[in-house]
């Protein structure tokens, strides 16, 4: 399903309900984007895929502290797996949280070969996005995104003042938030 299609808004409000189809739902759309974000964020795929583990319970059981008129479902489940993955960055180690068994039961239903295609594609769709952007746009996104580096620390690393690197990571991110959804 396209995300322009998918209704992460709703199907996160359902979540909060308890209704485990939903998060099934879910878990199909986002989880092989989400694998493949942590996995170049961290460098290692065992790591990562606590990281996707702990972001998913965490969405279940904080489901009904998202809400829609502060922002896009989507963009609020990508956010708790990139605070998951800072959290592995800087802590060094990772530990399960909770209930394996209800993330197997989702992960039993999950079409592998359908999740991979997605994946791939919205993979190169976001690398052509990431290559329009001019050099002093792009850097600091990939240095947050894939290495989480905080703003200070990119400032630091590319002698540029803090301001003007929020300030392009801003306007970075705006800009391929319109390419990608061109």
């Amino acid at each position: 399903m396209a995300d322009r299609e998918f209704d992460y808004e709703s199907t996160l409000e359902a979540c909060a309900r308890g209704d485990e189809r939903a998060f099934q739902t879910l878990y199909r759309q986002e989880a092989g984007q989400l694998l493949g974000l942590a996995i170049s964020m961290l460098g290692r795929r065992d790591i990562a895929e606590d990281c996707l583990h702990d972001a998913f319970v965490r969405i279940w059981q904080h489901a009904a502290r998202y809400r829609r008129e502060l922002g896009s479902g989507r963009a609020w489940v990508h956010s708790i797996l990139r605070y998951r993955v800072l959290n592995a960055l800087r802590s060094g180690n990772r530990h399960a949280e909770v209930d394996d068994d209800f993330i197997e039961r989702v992960l039993d239903d999950s079409p592998q070969a359908e999740a991979q295609a997605l994946e791939q594609s919205e993979q190169r769709l976001l690398r052509r996005c990431l290559q329009r952007l001019e050099r002093p746009r792009r850097h600091p996104i990939l240095l947050a995104f894939y290495r989480g580096l905080t703003h200070e620390q990119i400032a630091s690393r590319l002698s540029t003042p803090l301001g003007t690197i929020k300030g392009r990571i801003r306007a970075g991110l705006r800009a391929l938030q319109e390419c990608l959804q061109a």
